[in-house]
């Protein structure tokens, strides 16, 4: 099994670890590293999933470069030698999974766009036959494709805590009319061209959540993008409604979780082997199908 980095040590420097994620601040800029850790119902797991990280970040690159045309973002450079030091020193522990990023304002909620109906979305519709405020038809199943994609805001949540599904009148409370109608309009454009382009590579992108940020009086897109933990990526040959789809994402663990009755708080546990190889297996063959290319990281 390939090495796992569950977090990045760089002489003299002190990162903010998120769940995933080491966020060096460079001043202007941020050097986020993906490490291999692996969270689960909001809960961090003892052991990590080898390449991850790797997947992650290229699979990022992929998006950004892609919708490049269509939006600005955040990304600088994923190339080590563009680091500065003495992080370039480091290509052992974050080549392939780190990004020079510039540094924002981070908007506080999540952006995320529902083209299918499925996790708390199929809940709430089950309860009451809406989504988010988004009224839908009657009849639909779980997994069922949605009539056009819904724009379903949430508030992001501090770690351990879960993110909070909003409506769109509480978005534009929190972060003002023009930016919450900007961030909905964009998220929906770019939600529909990279659903095209899965879809010629097999994958069904069944939802998606992006996150906006303001840097010289503009809003960008931040963070990671359309990766297999922040989307529903599923097999487009295996799909069929009314029912749990096969997934490209870390479904193998939460399947475990549940196995065991996890209680989706406190500490994490230690995965099975079994768990770890299936998991990152998946995570390798969204990337292969999205890119076209063998994972040589």
């Amino acid at each position: 099994m390939n090495k796992v980095i569950l977090q990045t040590e760089i002489e003299g420097m002190e990162p903010v670890r998120g769940k995933v994620r080491d966020i060096y601040d460079l001043g202007d800029k941020l050097l986020i590293a993906a490490t291999d850790r692996i969270s689960a119902f909001d809960v961090i797991m003892s052991n990590g999933i080898p390449n991850k990280g790797v997947v992650l970040t290229q699979i990022s690159k992929l998006w950004f470069d892609f919708l490049g045309d269509e939006i600005e973002h955040h990304l600088i450079s994923d190339d080590v030698n563009d680091f500065p030091k003495p992080f370039c020193d480091y290509p052992d522990q974050l080549a392939g999974r780190t990004m020079l990023v510039r540094k924002v304002k981070t908007l506080p909620v999540e952006c995320v766009i529902r083209g299918y109906l499925a996790g708390s979305g199929w809940k709430e519709y089950q309860a009451d036959g809406t989504v988010c405020g988004h009224k839908l038809p009657a009849g639909l199943k779980q997994c069922s494709k949605l009539p056009e994609p819904i724009f379903t805001p949430a508030t992001k949540a501090e770690i351990g805590d879960h993110d909070e599904n909003i409506d769109f009148d509480r978005c534009v409370n929190i972060i003002g009319k023009d930016a919450a109608e900007y961030v909905r309009d964009k998220s929906l454009a770019i939600f529909a061209k990279a659903s095209a382009y899965a879809q010629t590579k097999g994958i069904i992108l069944a939802d998606t959540k992006f996150e906006w940020g303001i840097v010289d009086d503009k809003i960008i897109l931040i963070d990671e993008v359309l990766t297999p933990d922040s989307s529903r990526f599923w097999p487009a040959d295996k799909y069929e409604d009314g029912r749990d789809q096969e997934s490209f994402d870390k479904q193998f663990v939460r399947n475990y979780l549940e196995s065991i009755n996890f209680d989706k708080s406190g500490s994490g546990v230690e995965l099975p082997d079994d768990i770890i190889e299936n998991t990152a297996a998946k995570y390798i063959e969204a990337y292969e199908l999205l890119t076209g290319e063998n994972f040589n990281f």
